[in-house]
């Protein structure tokens, strides 16, 4: 009988085909595995808030100011962020003038700005408005000019969500005002803001 004579390429061929055979069969083999499923994880963010409350005689005016004139206006900051989530780091105000005058802009002899907080909310008498605390005062504006960017304010409740700040802004046109400061008119613009606490691990 005549033998069949084997060539190199066939031999090729016939390795090549052995070799994806072996690959094909490393991939029947099982694997062994193990999961666990954790709890779900409810996350939410606070809310940044503050609101003028009830009390606002921000928007009240004054006319014919003499030097050591006073005018006196109570407005509440309400925080009503989400309770127990929402405290803030700050509260600064920024104040502005339009149309403006030597009245805000003499930092020294223009108006004057003073703030303070009433535990309780403010008595009013008026008008002209004054005002009385039936509770304990604090500073939260020592005396100063008029005019300012991010003011910082001392001591006010509303840092902690659902508190409320009794507030009492007093303008005074300084008694040293001279001559320059007659029939002259100004409308101050106050503003707010409430800033976040620090960021904290949760």
């Amino acid at each position: 009988m005549k033998r069949l004579a084997v060539t190199p390429k066939l031999m090729a061929s016939l390795a090549v085909i052995g070799a994806a055979a072996s690959i094909a069969g490393l991939g029947t083999f099982a694997t062994f595995t193990s999961s666990t499923s954790a709890q779900n994880q409810a996350l939410t963010t606070g809310t940044v808030s503050i609101v003028l409350g009830s009390a606002n005689r921000l928007a009240v005016g004054a006319s014919n100011l003499v030097p050591g004139d006073t005018v006196e206006r109570a407005v509440d900051i309400n925080n009503n962020g989400s309770a127990g989530t929402s405290s803030v780091g700050s509260i600064t105000l920024t104040t502005t003038a339009s149309p403006s005058s030597l009245l805000d802009t003499d930092a020294t002899n223009g108006l004057q700005m003073q703030i303070d907080s009433c535990s309780v909310a403010w008595t009013e008498s008026g008008p002209p408005y004054t005002y009385t605390c039936g509770g304990s005062t604090s500073v939260v504006l020592a005396s100063r000019a008029v005019i300012g960017n991010a003011i910082s304010l001392a001591n006010m409740s509303a840092l902690t969500a659902g508190n409320t700040d009794h507030l009492r802004v007093k303008l005074t046109l300084p008694s040293g005002a001279g001559n320059s400061l007659q029939g002259l008119a100004s409308t101050i613009g106050y503003v707010f803001t409430a800033t976040q606490r620090n960021a904290a691990s949760k």
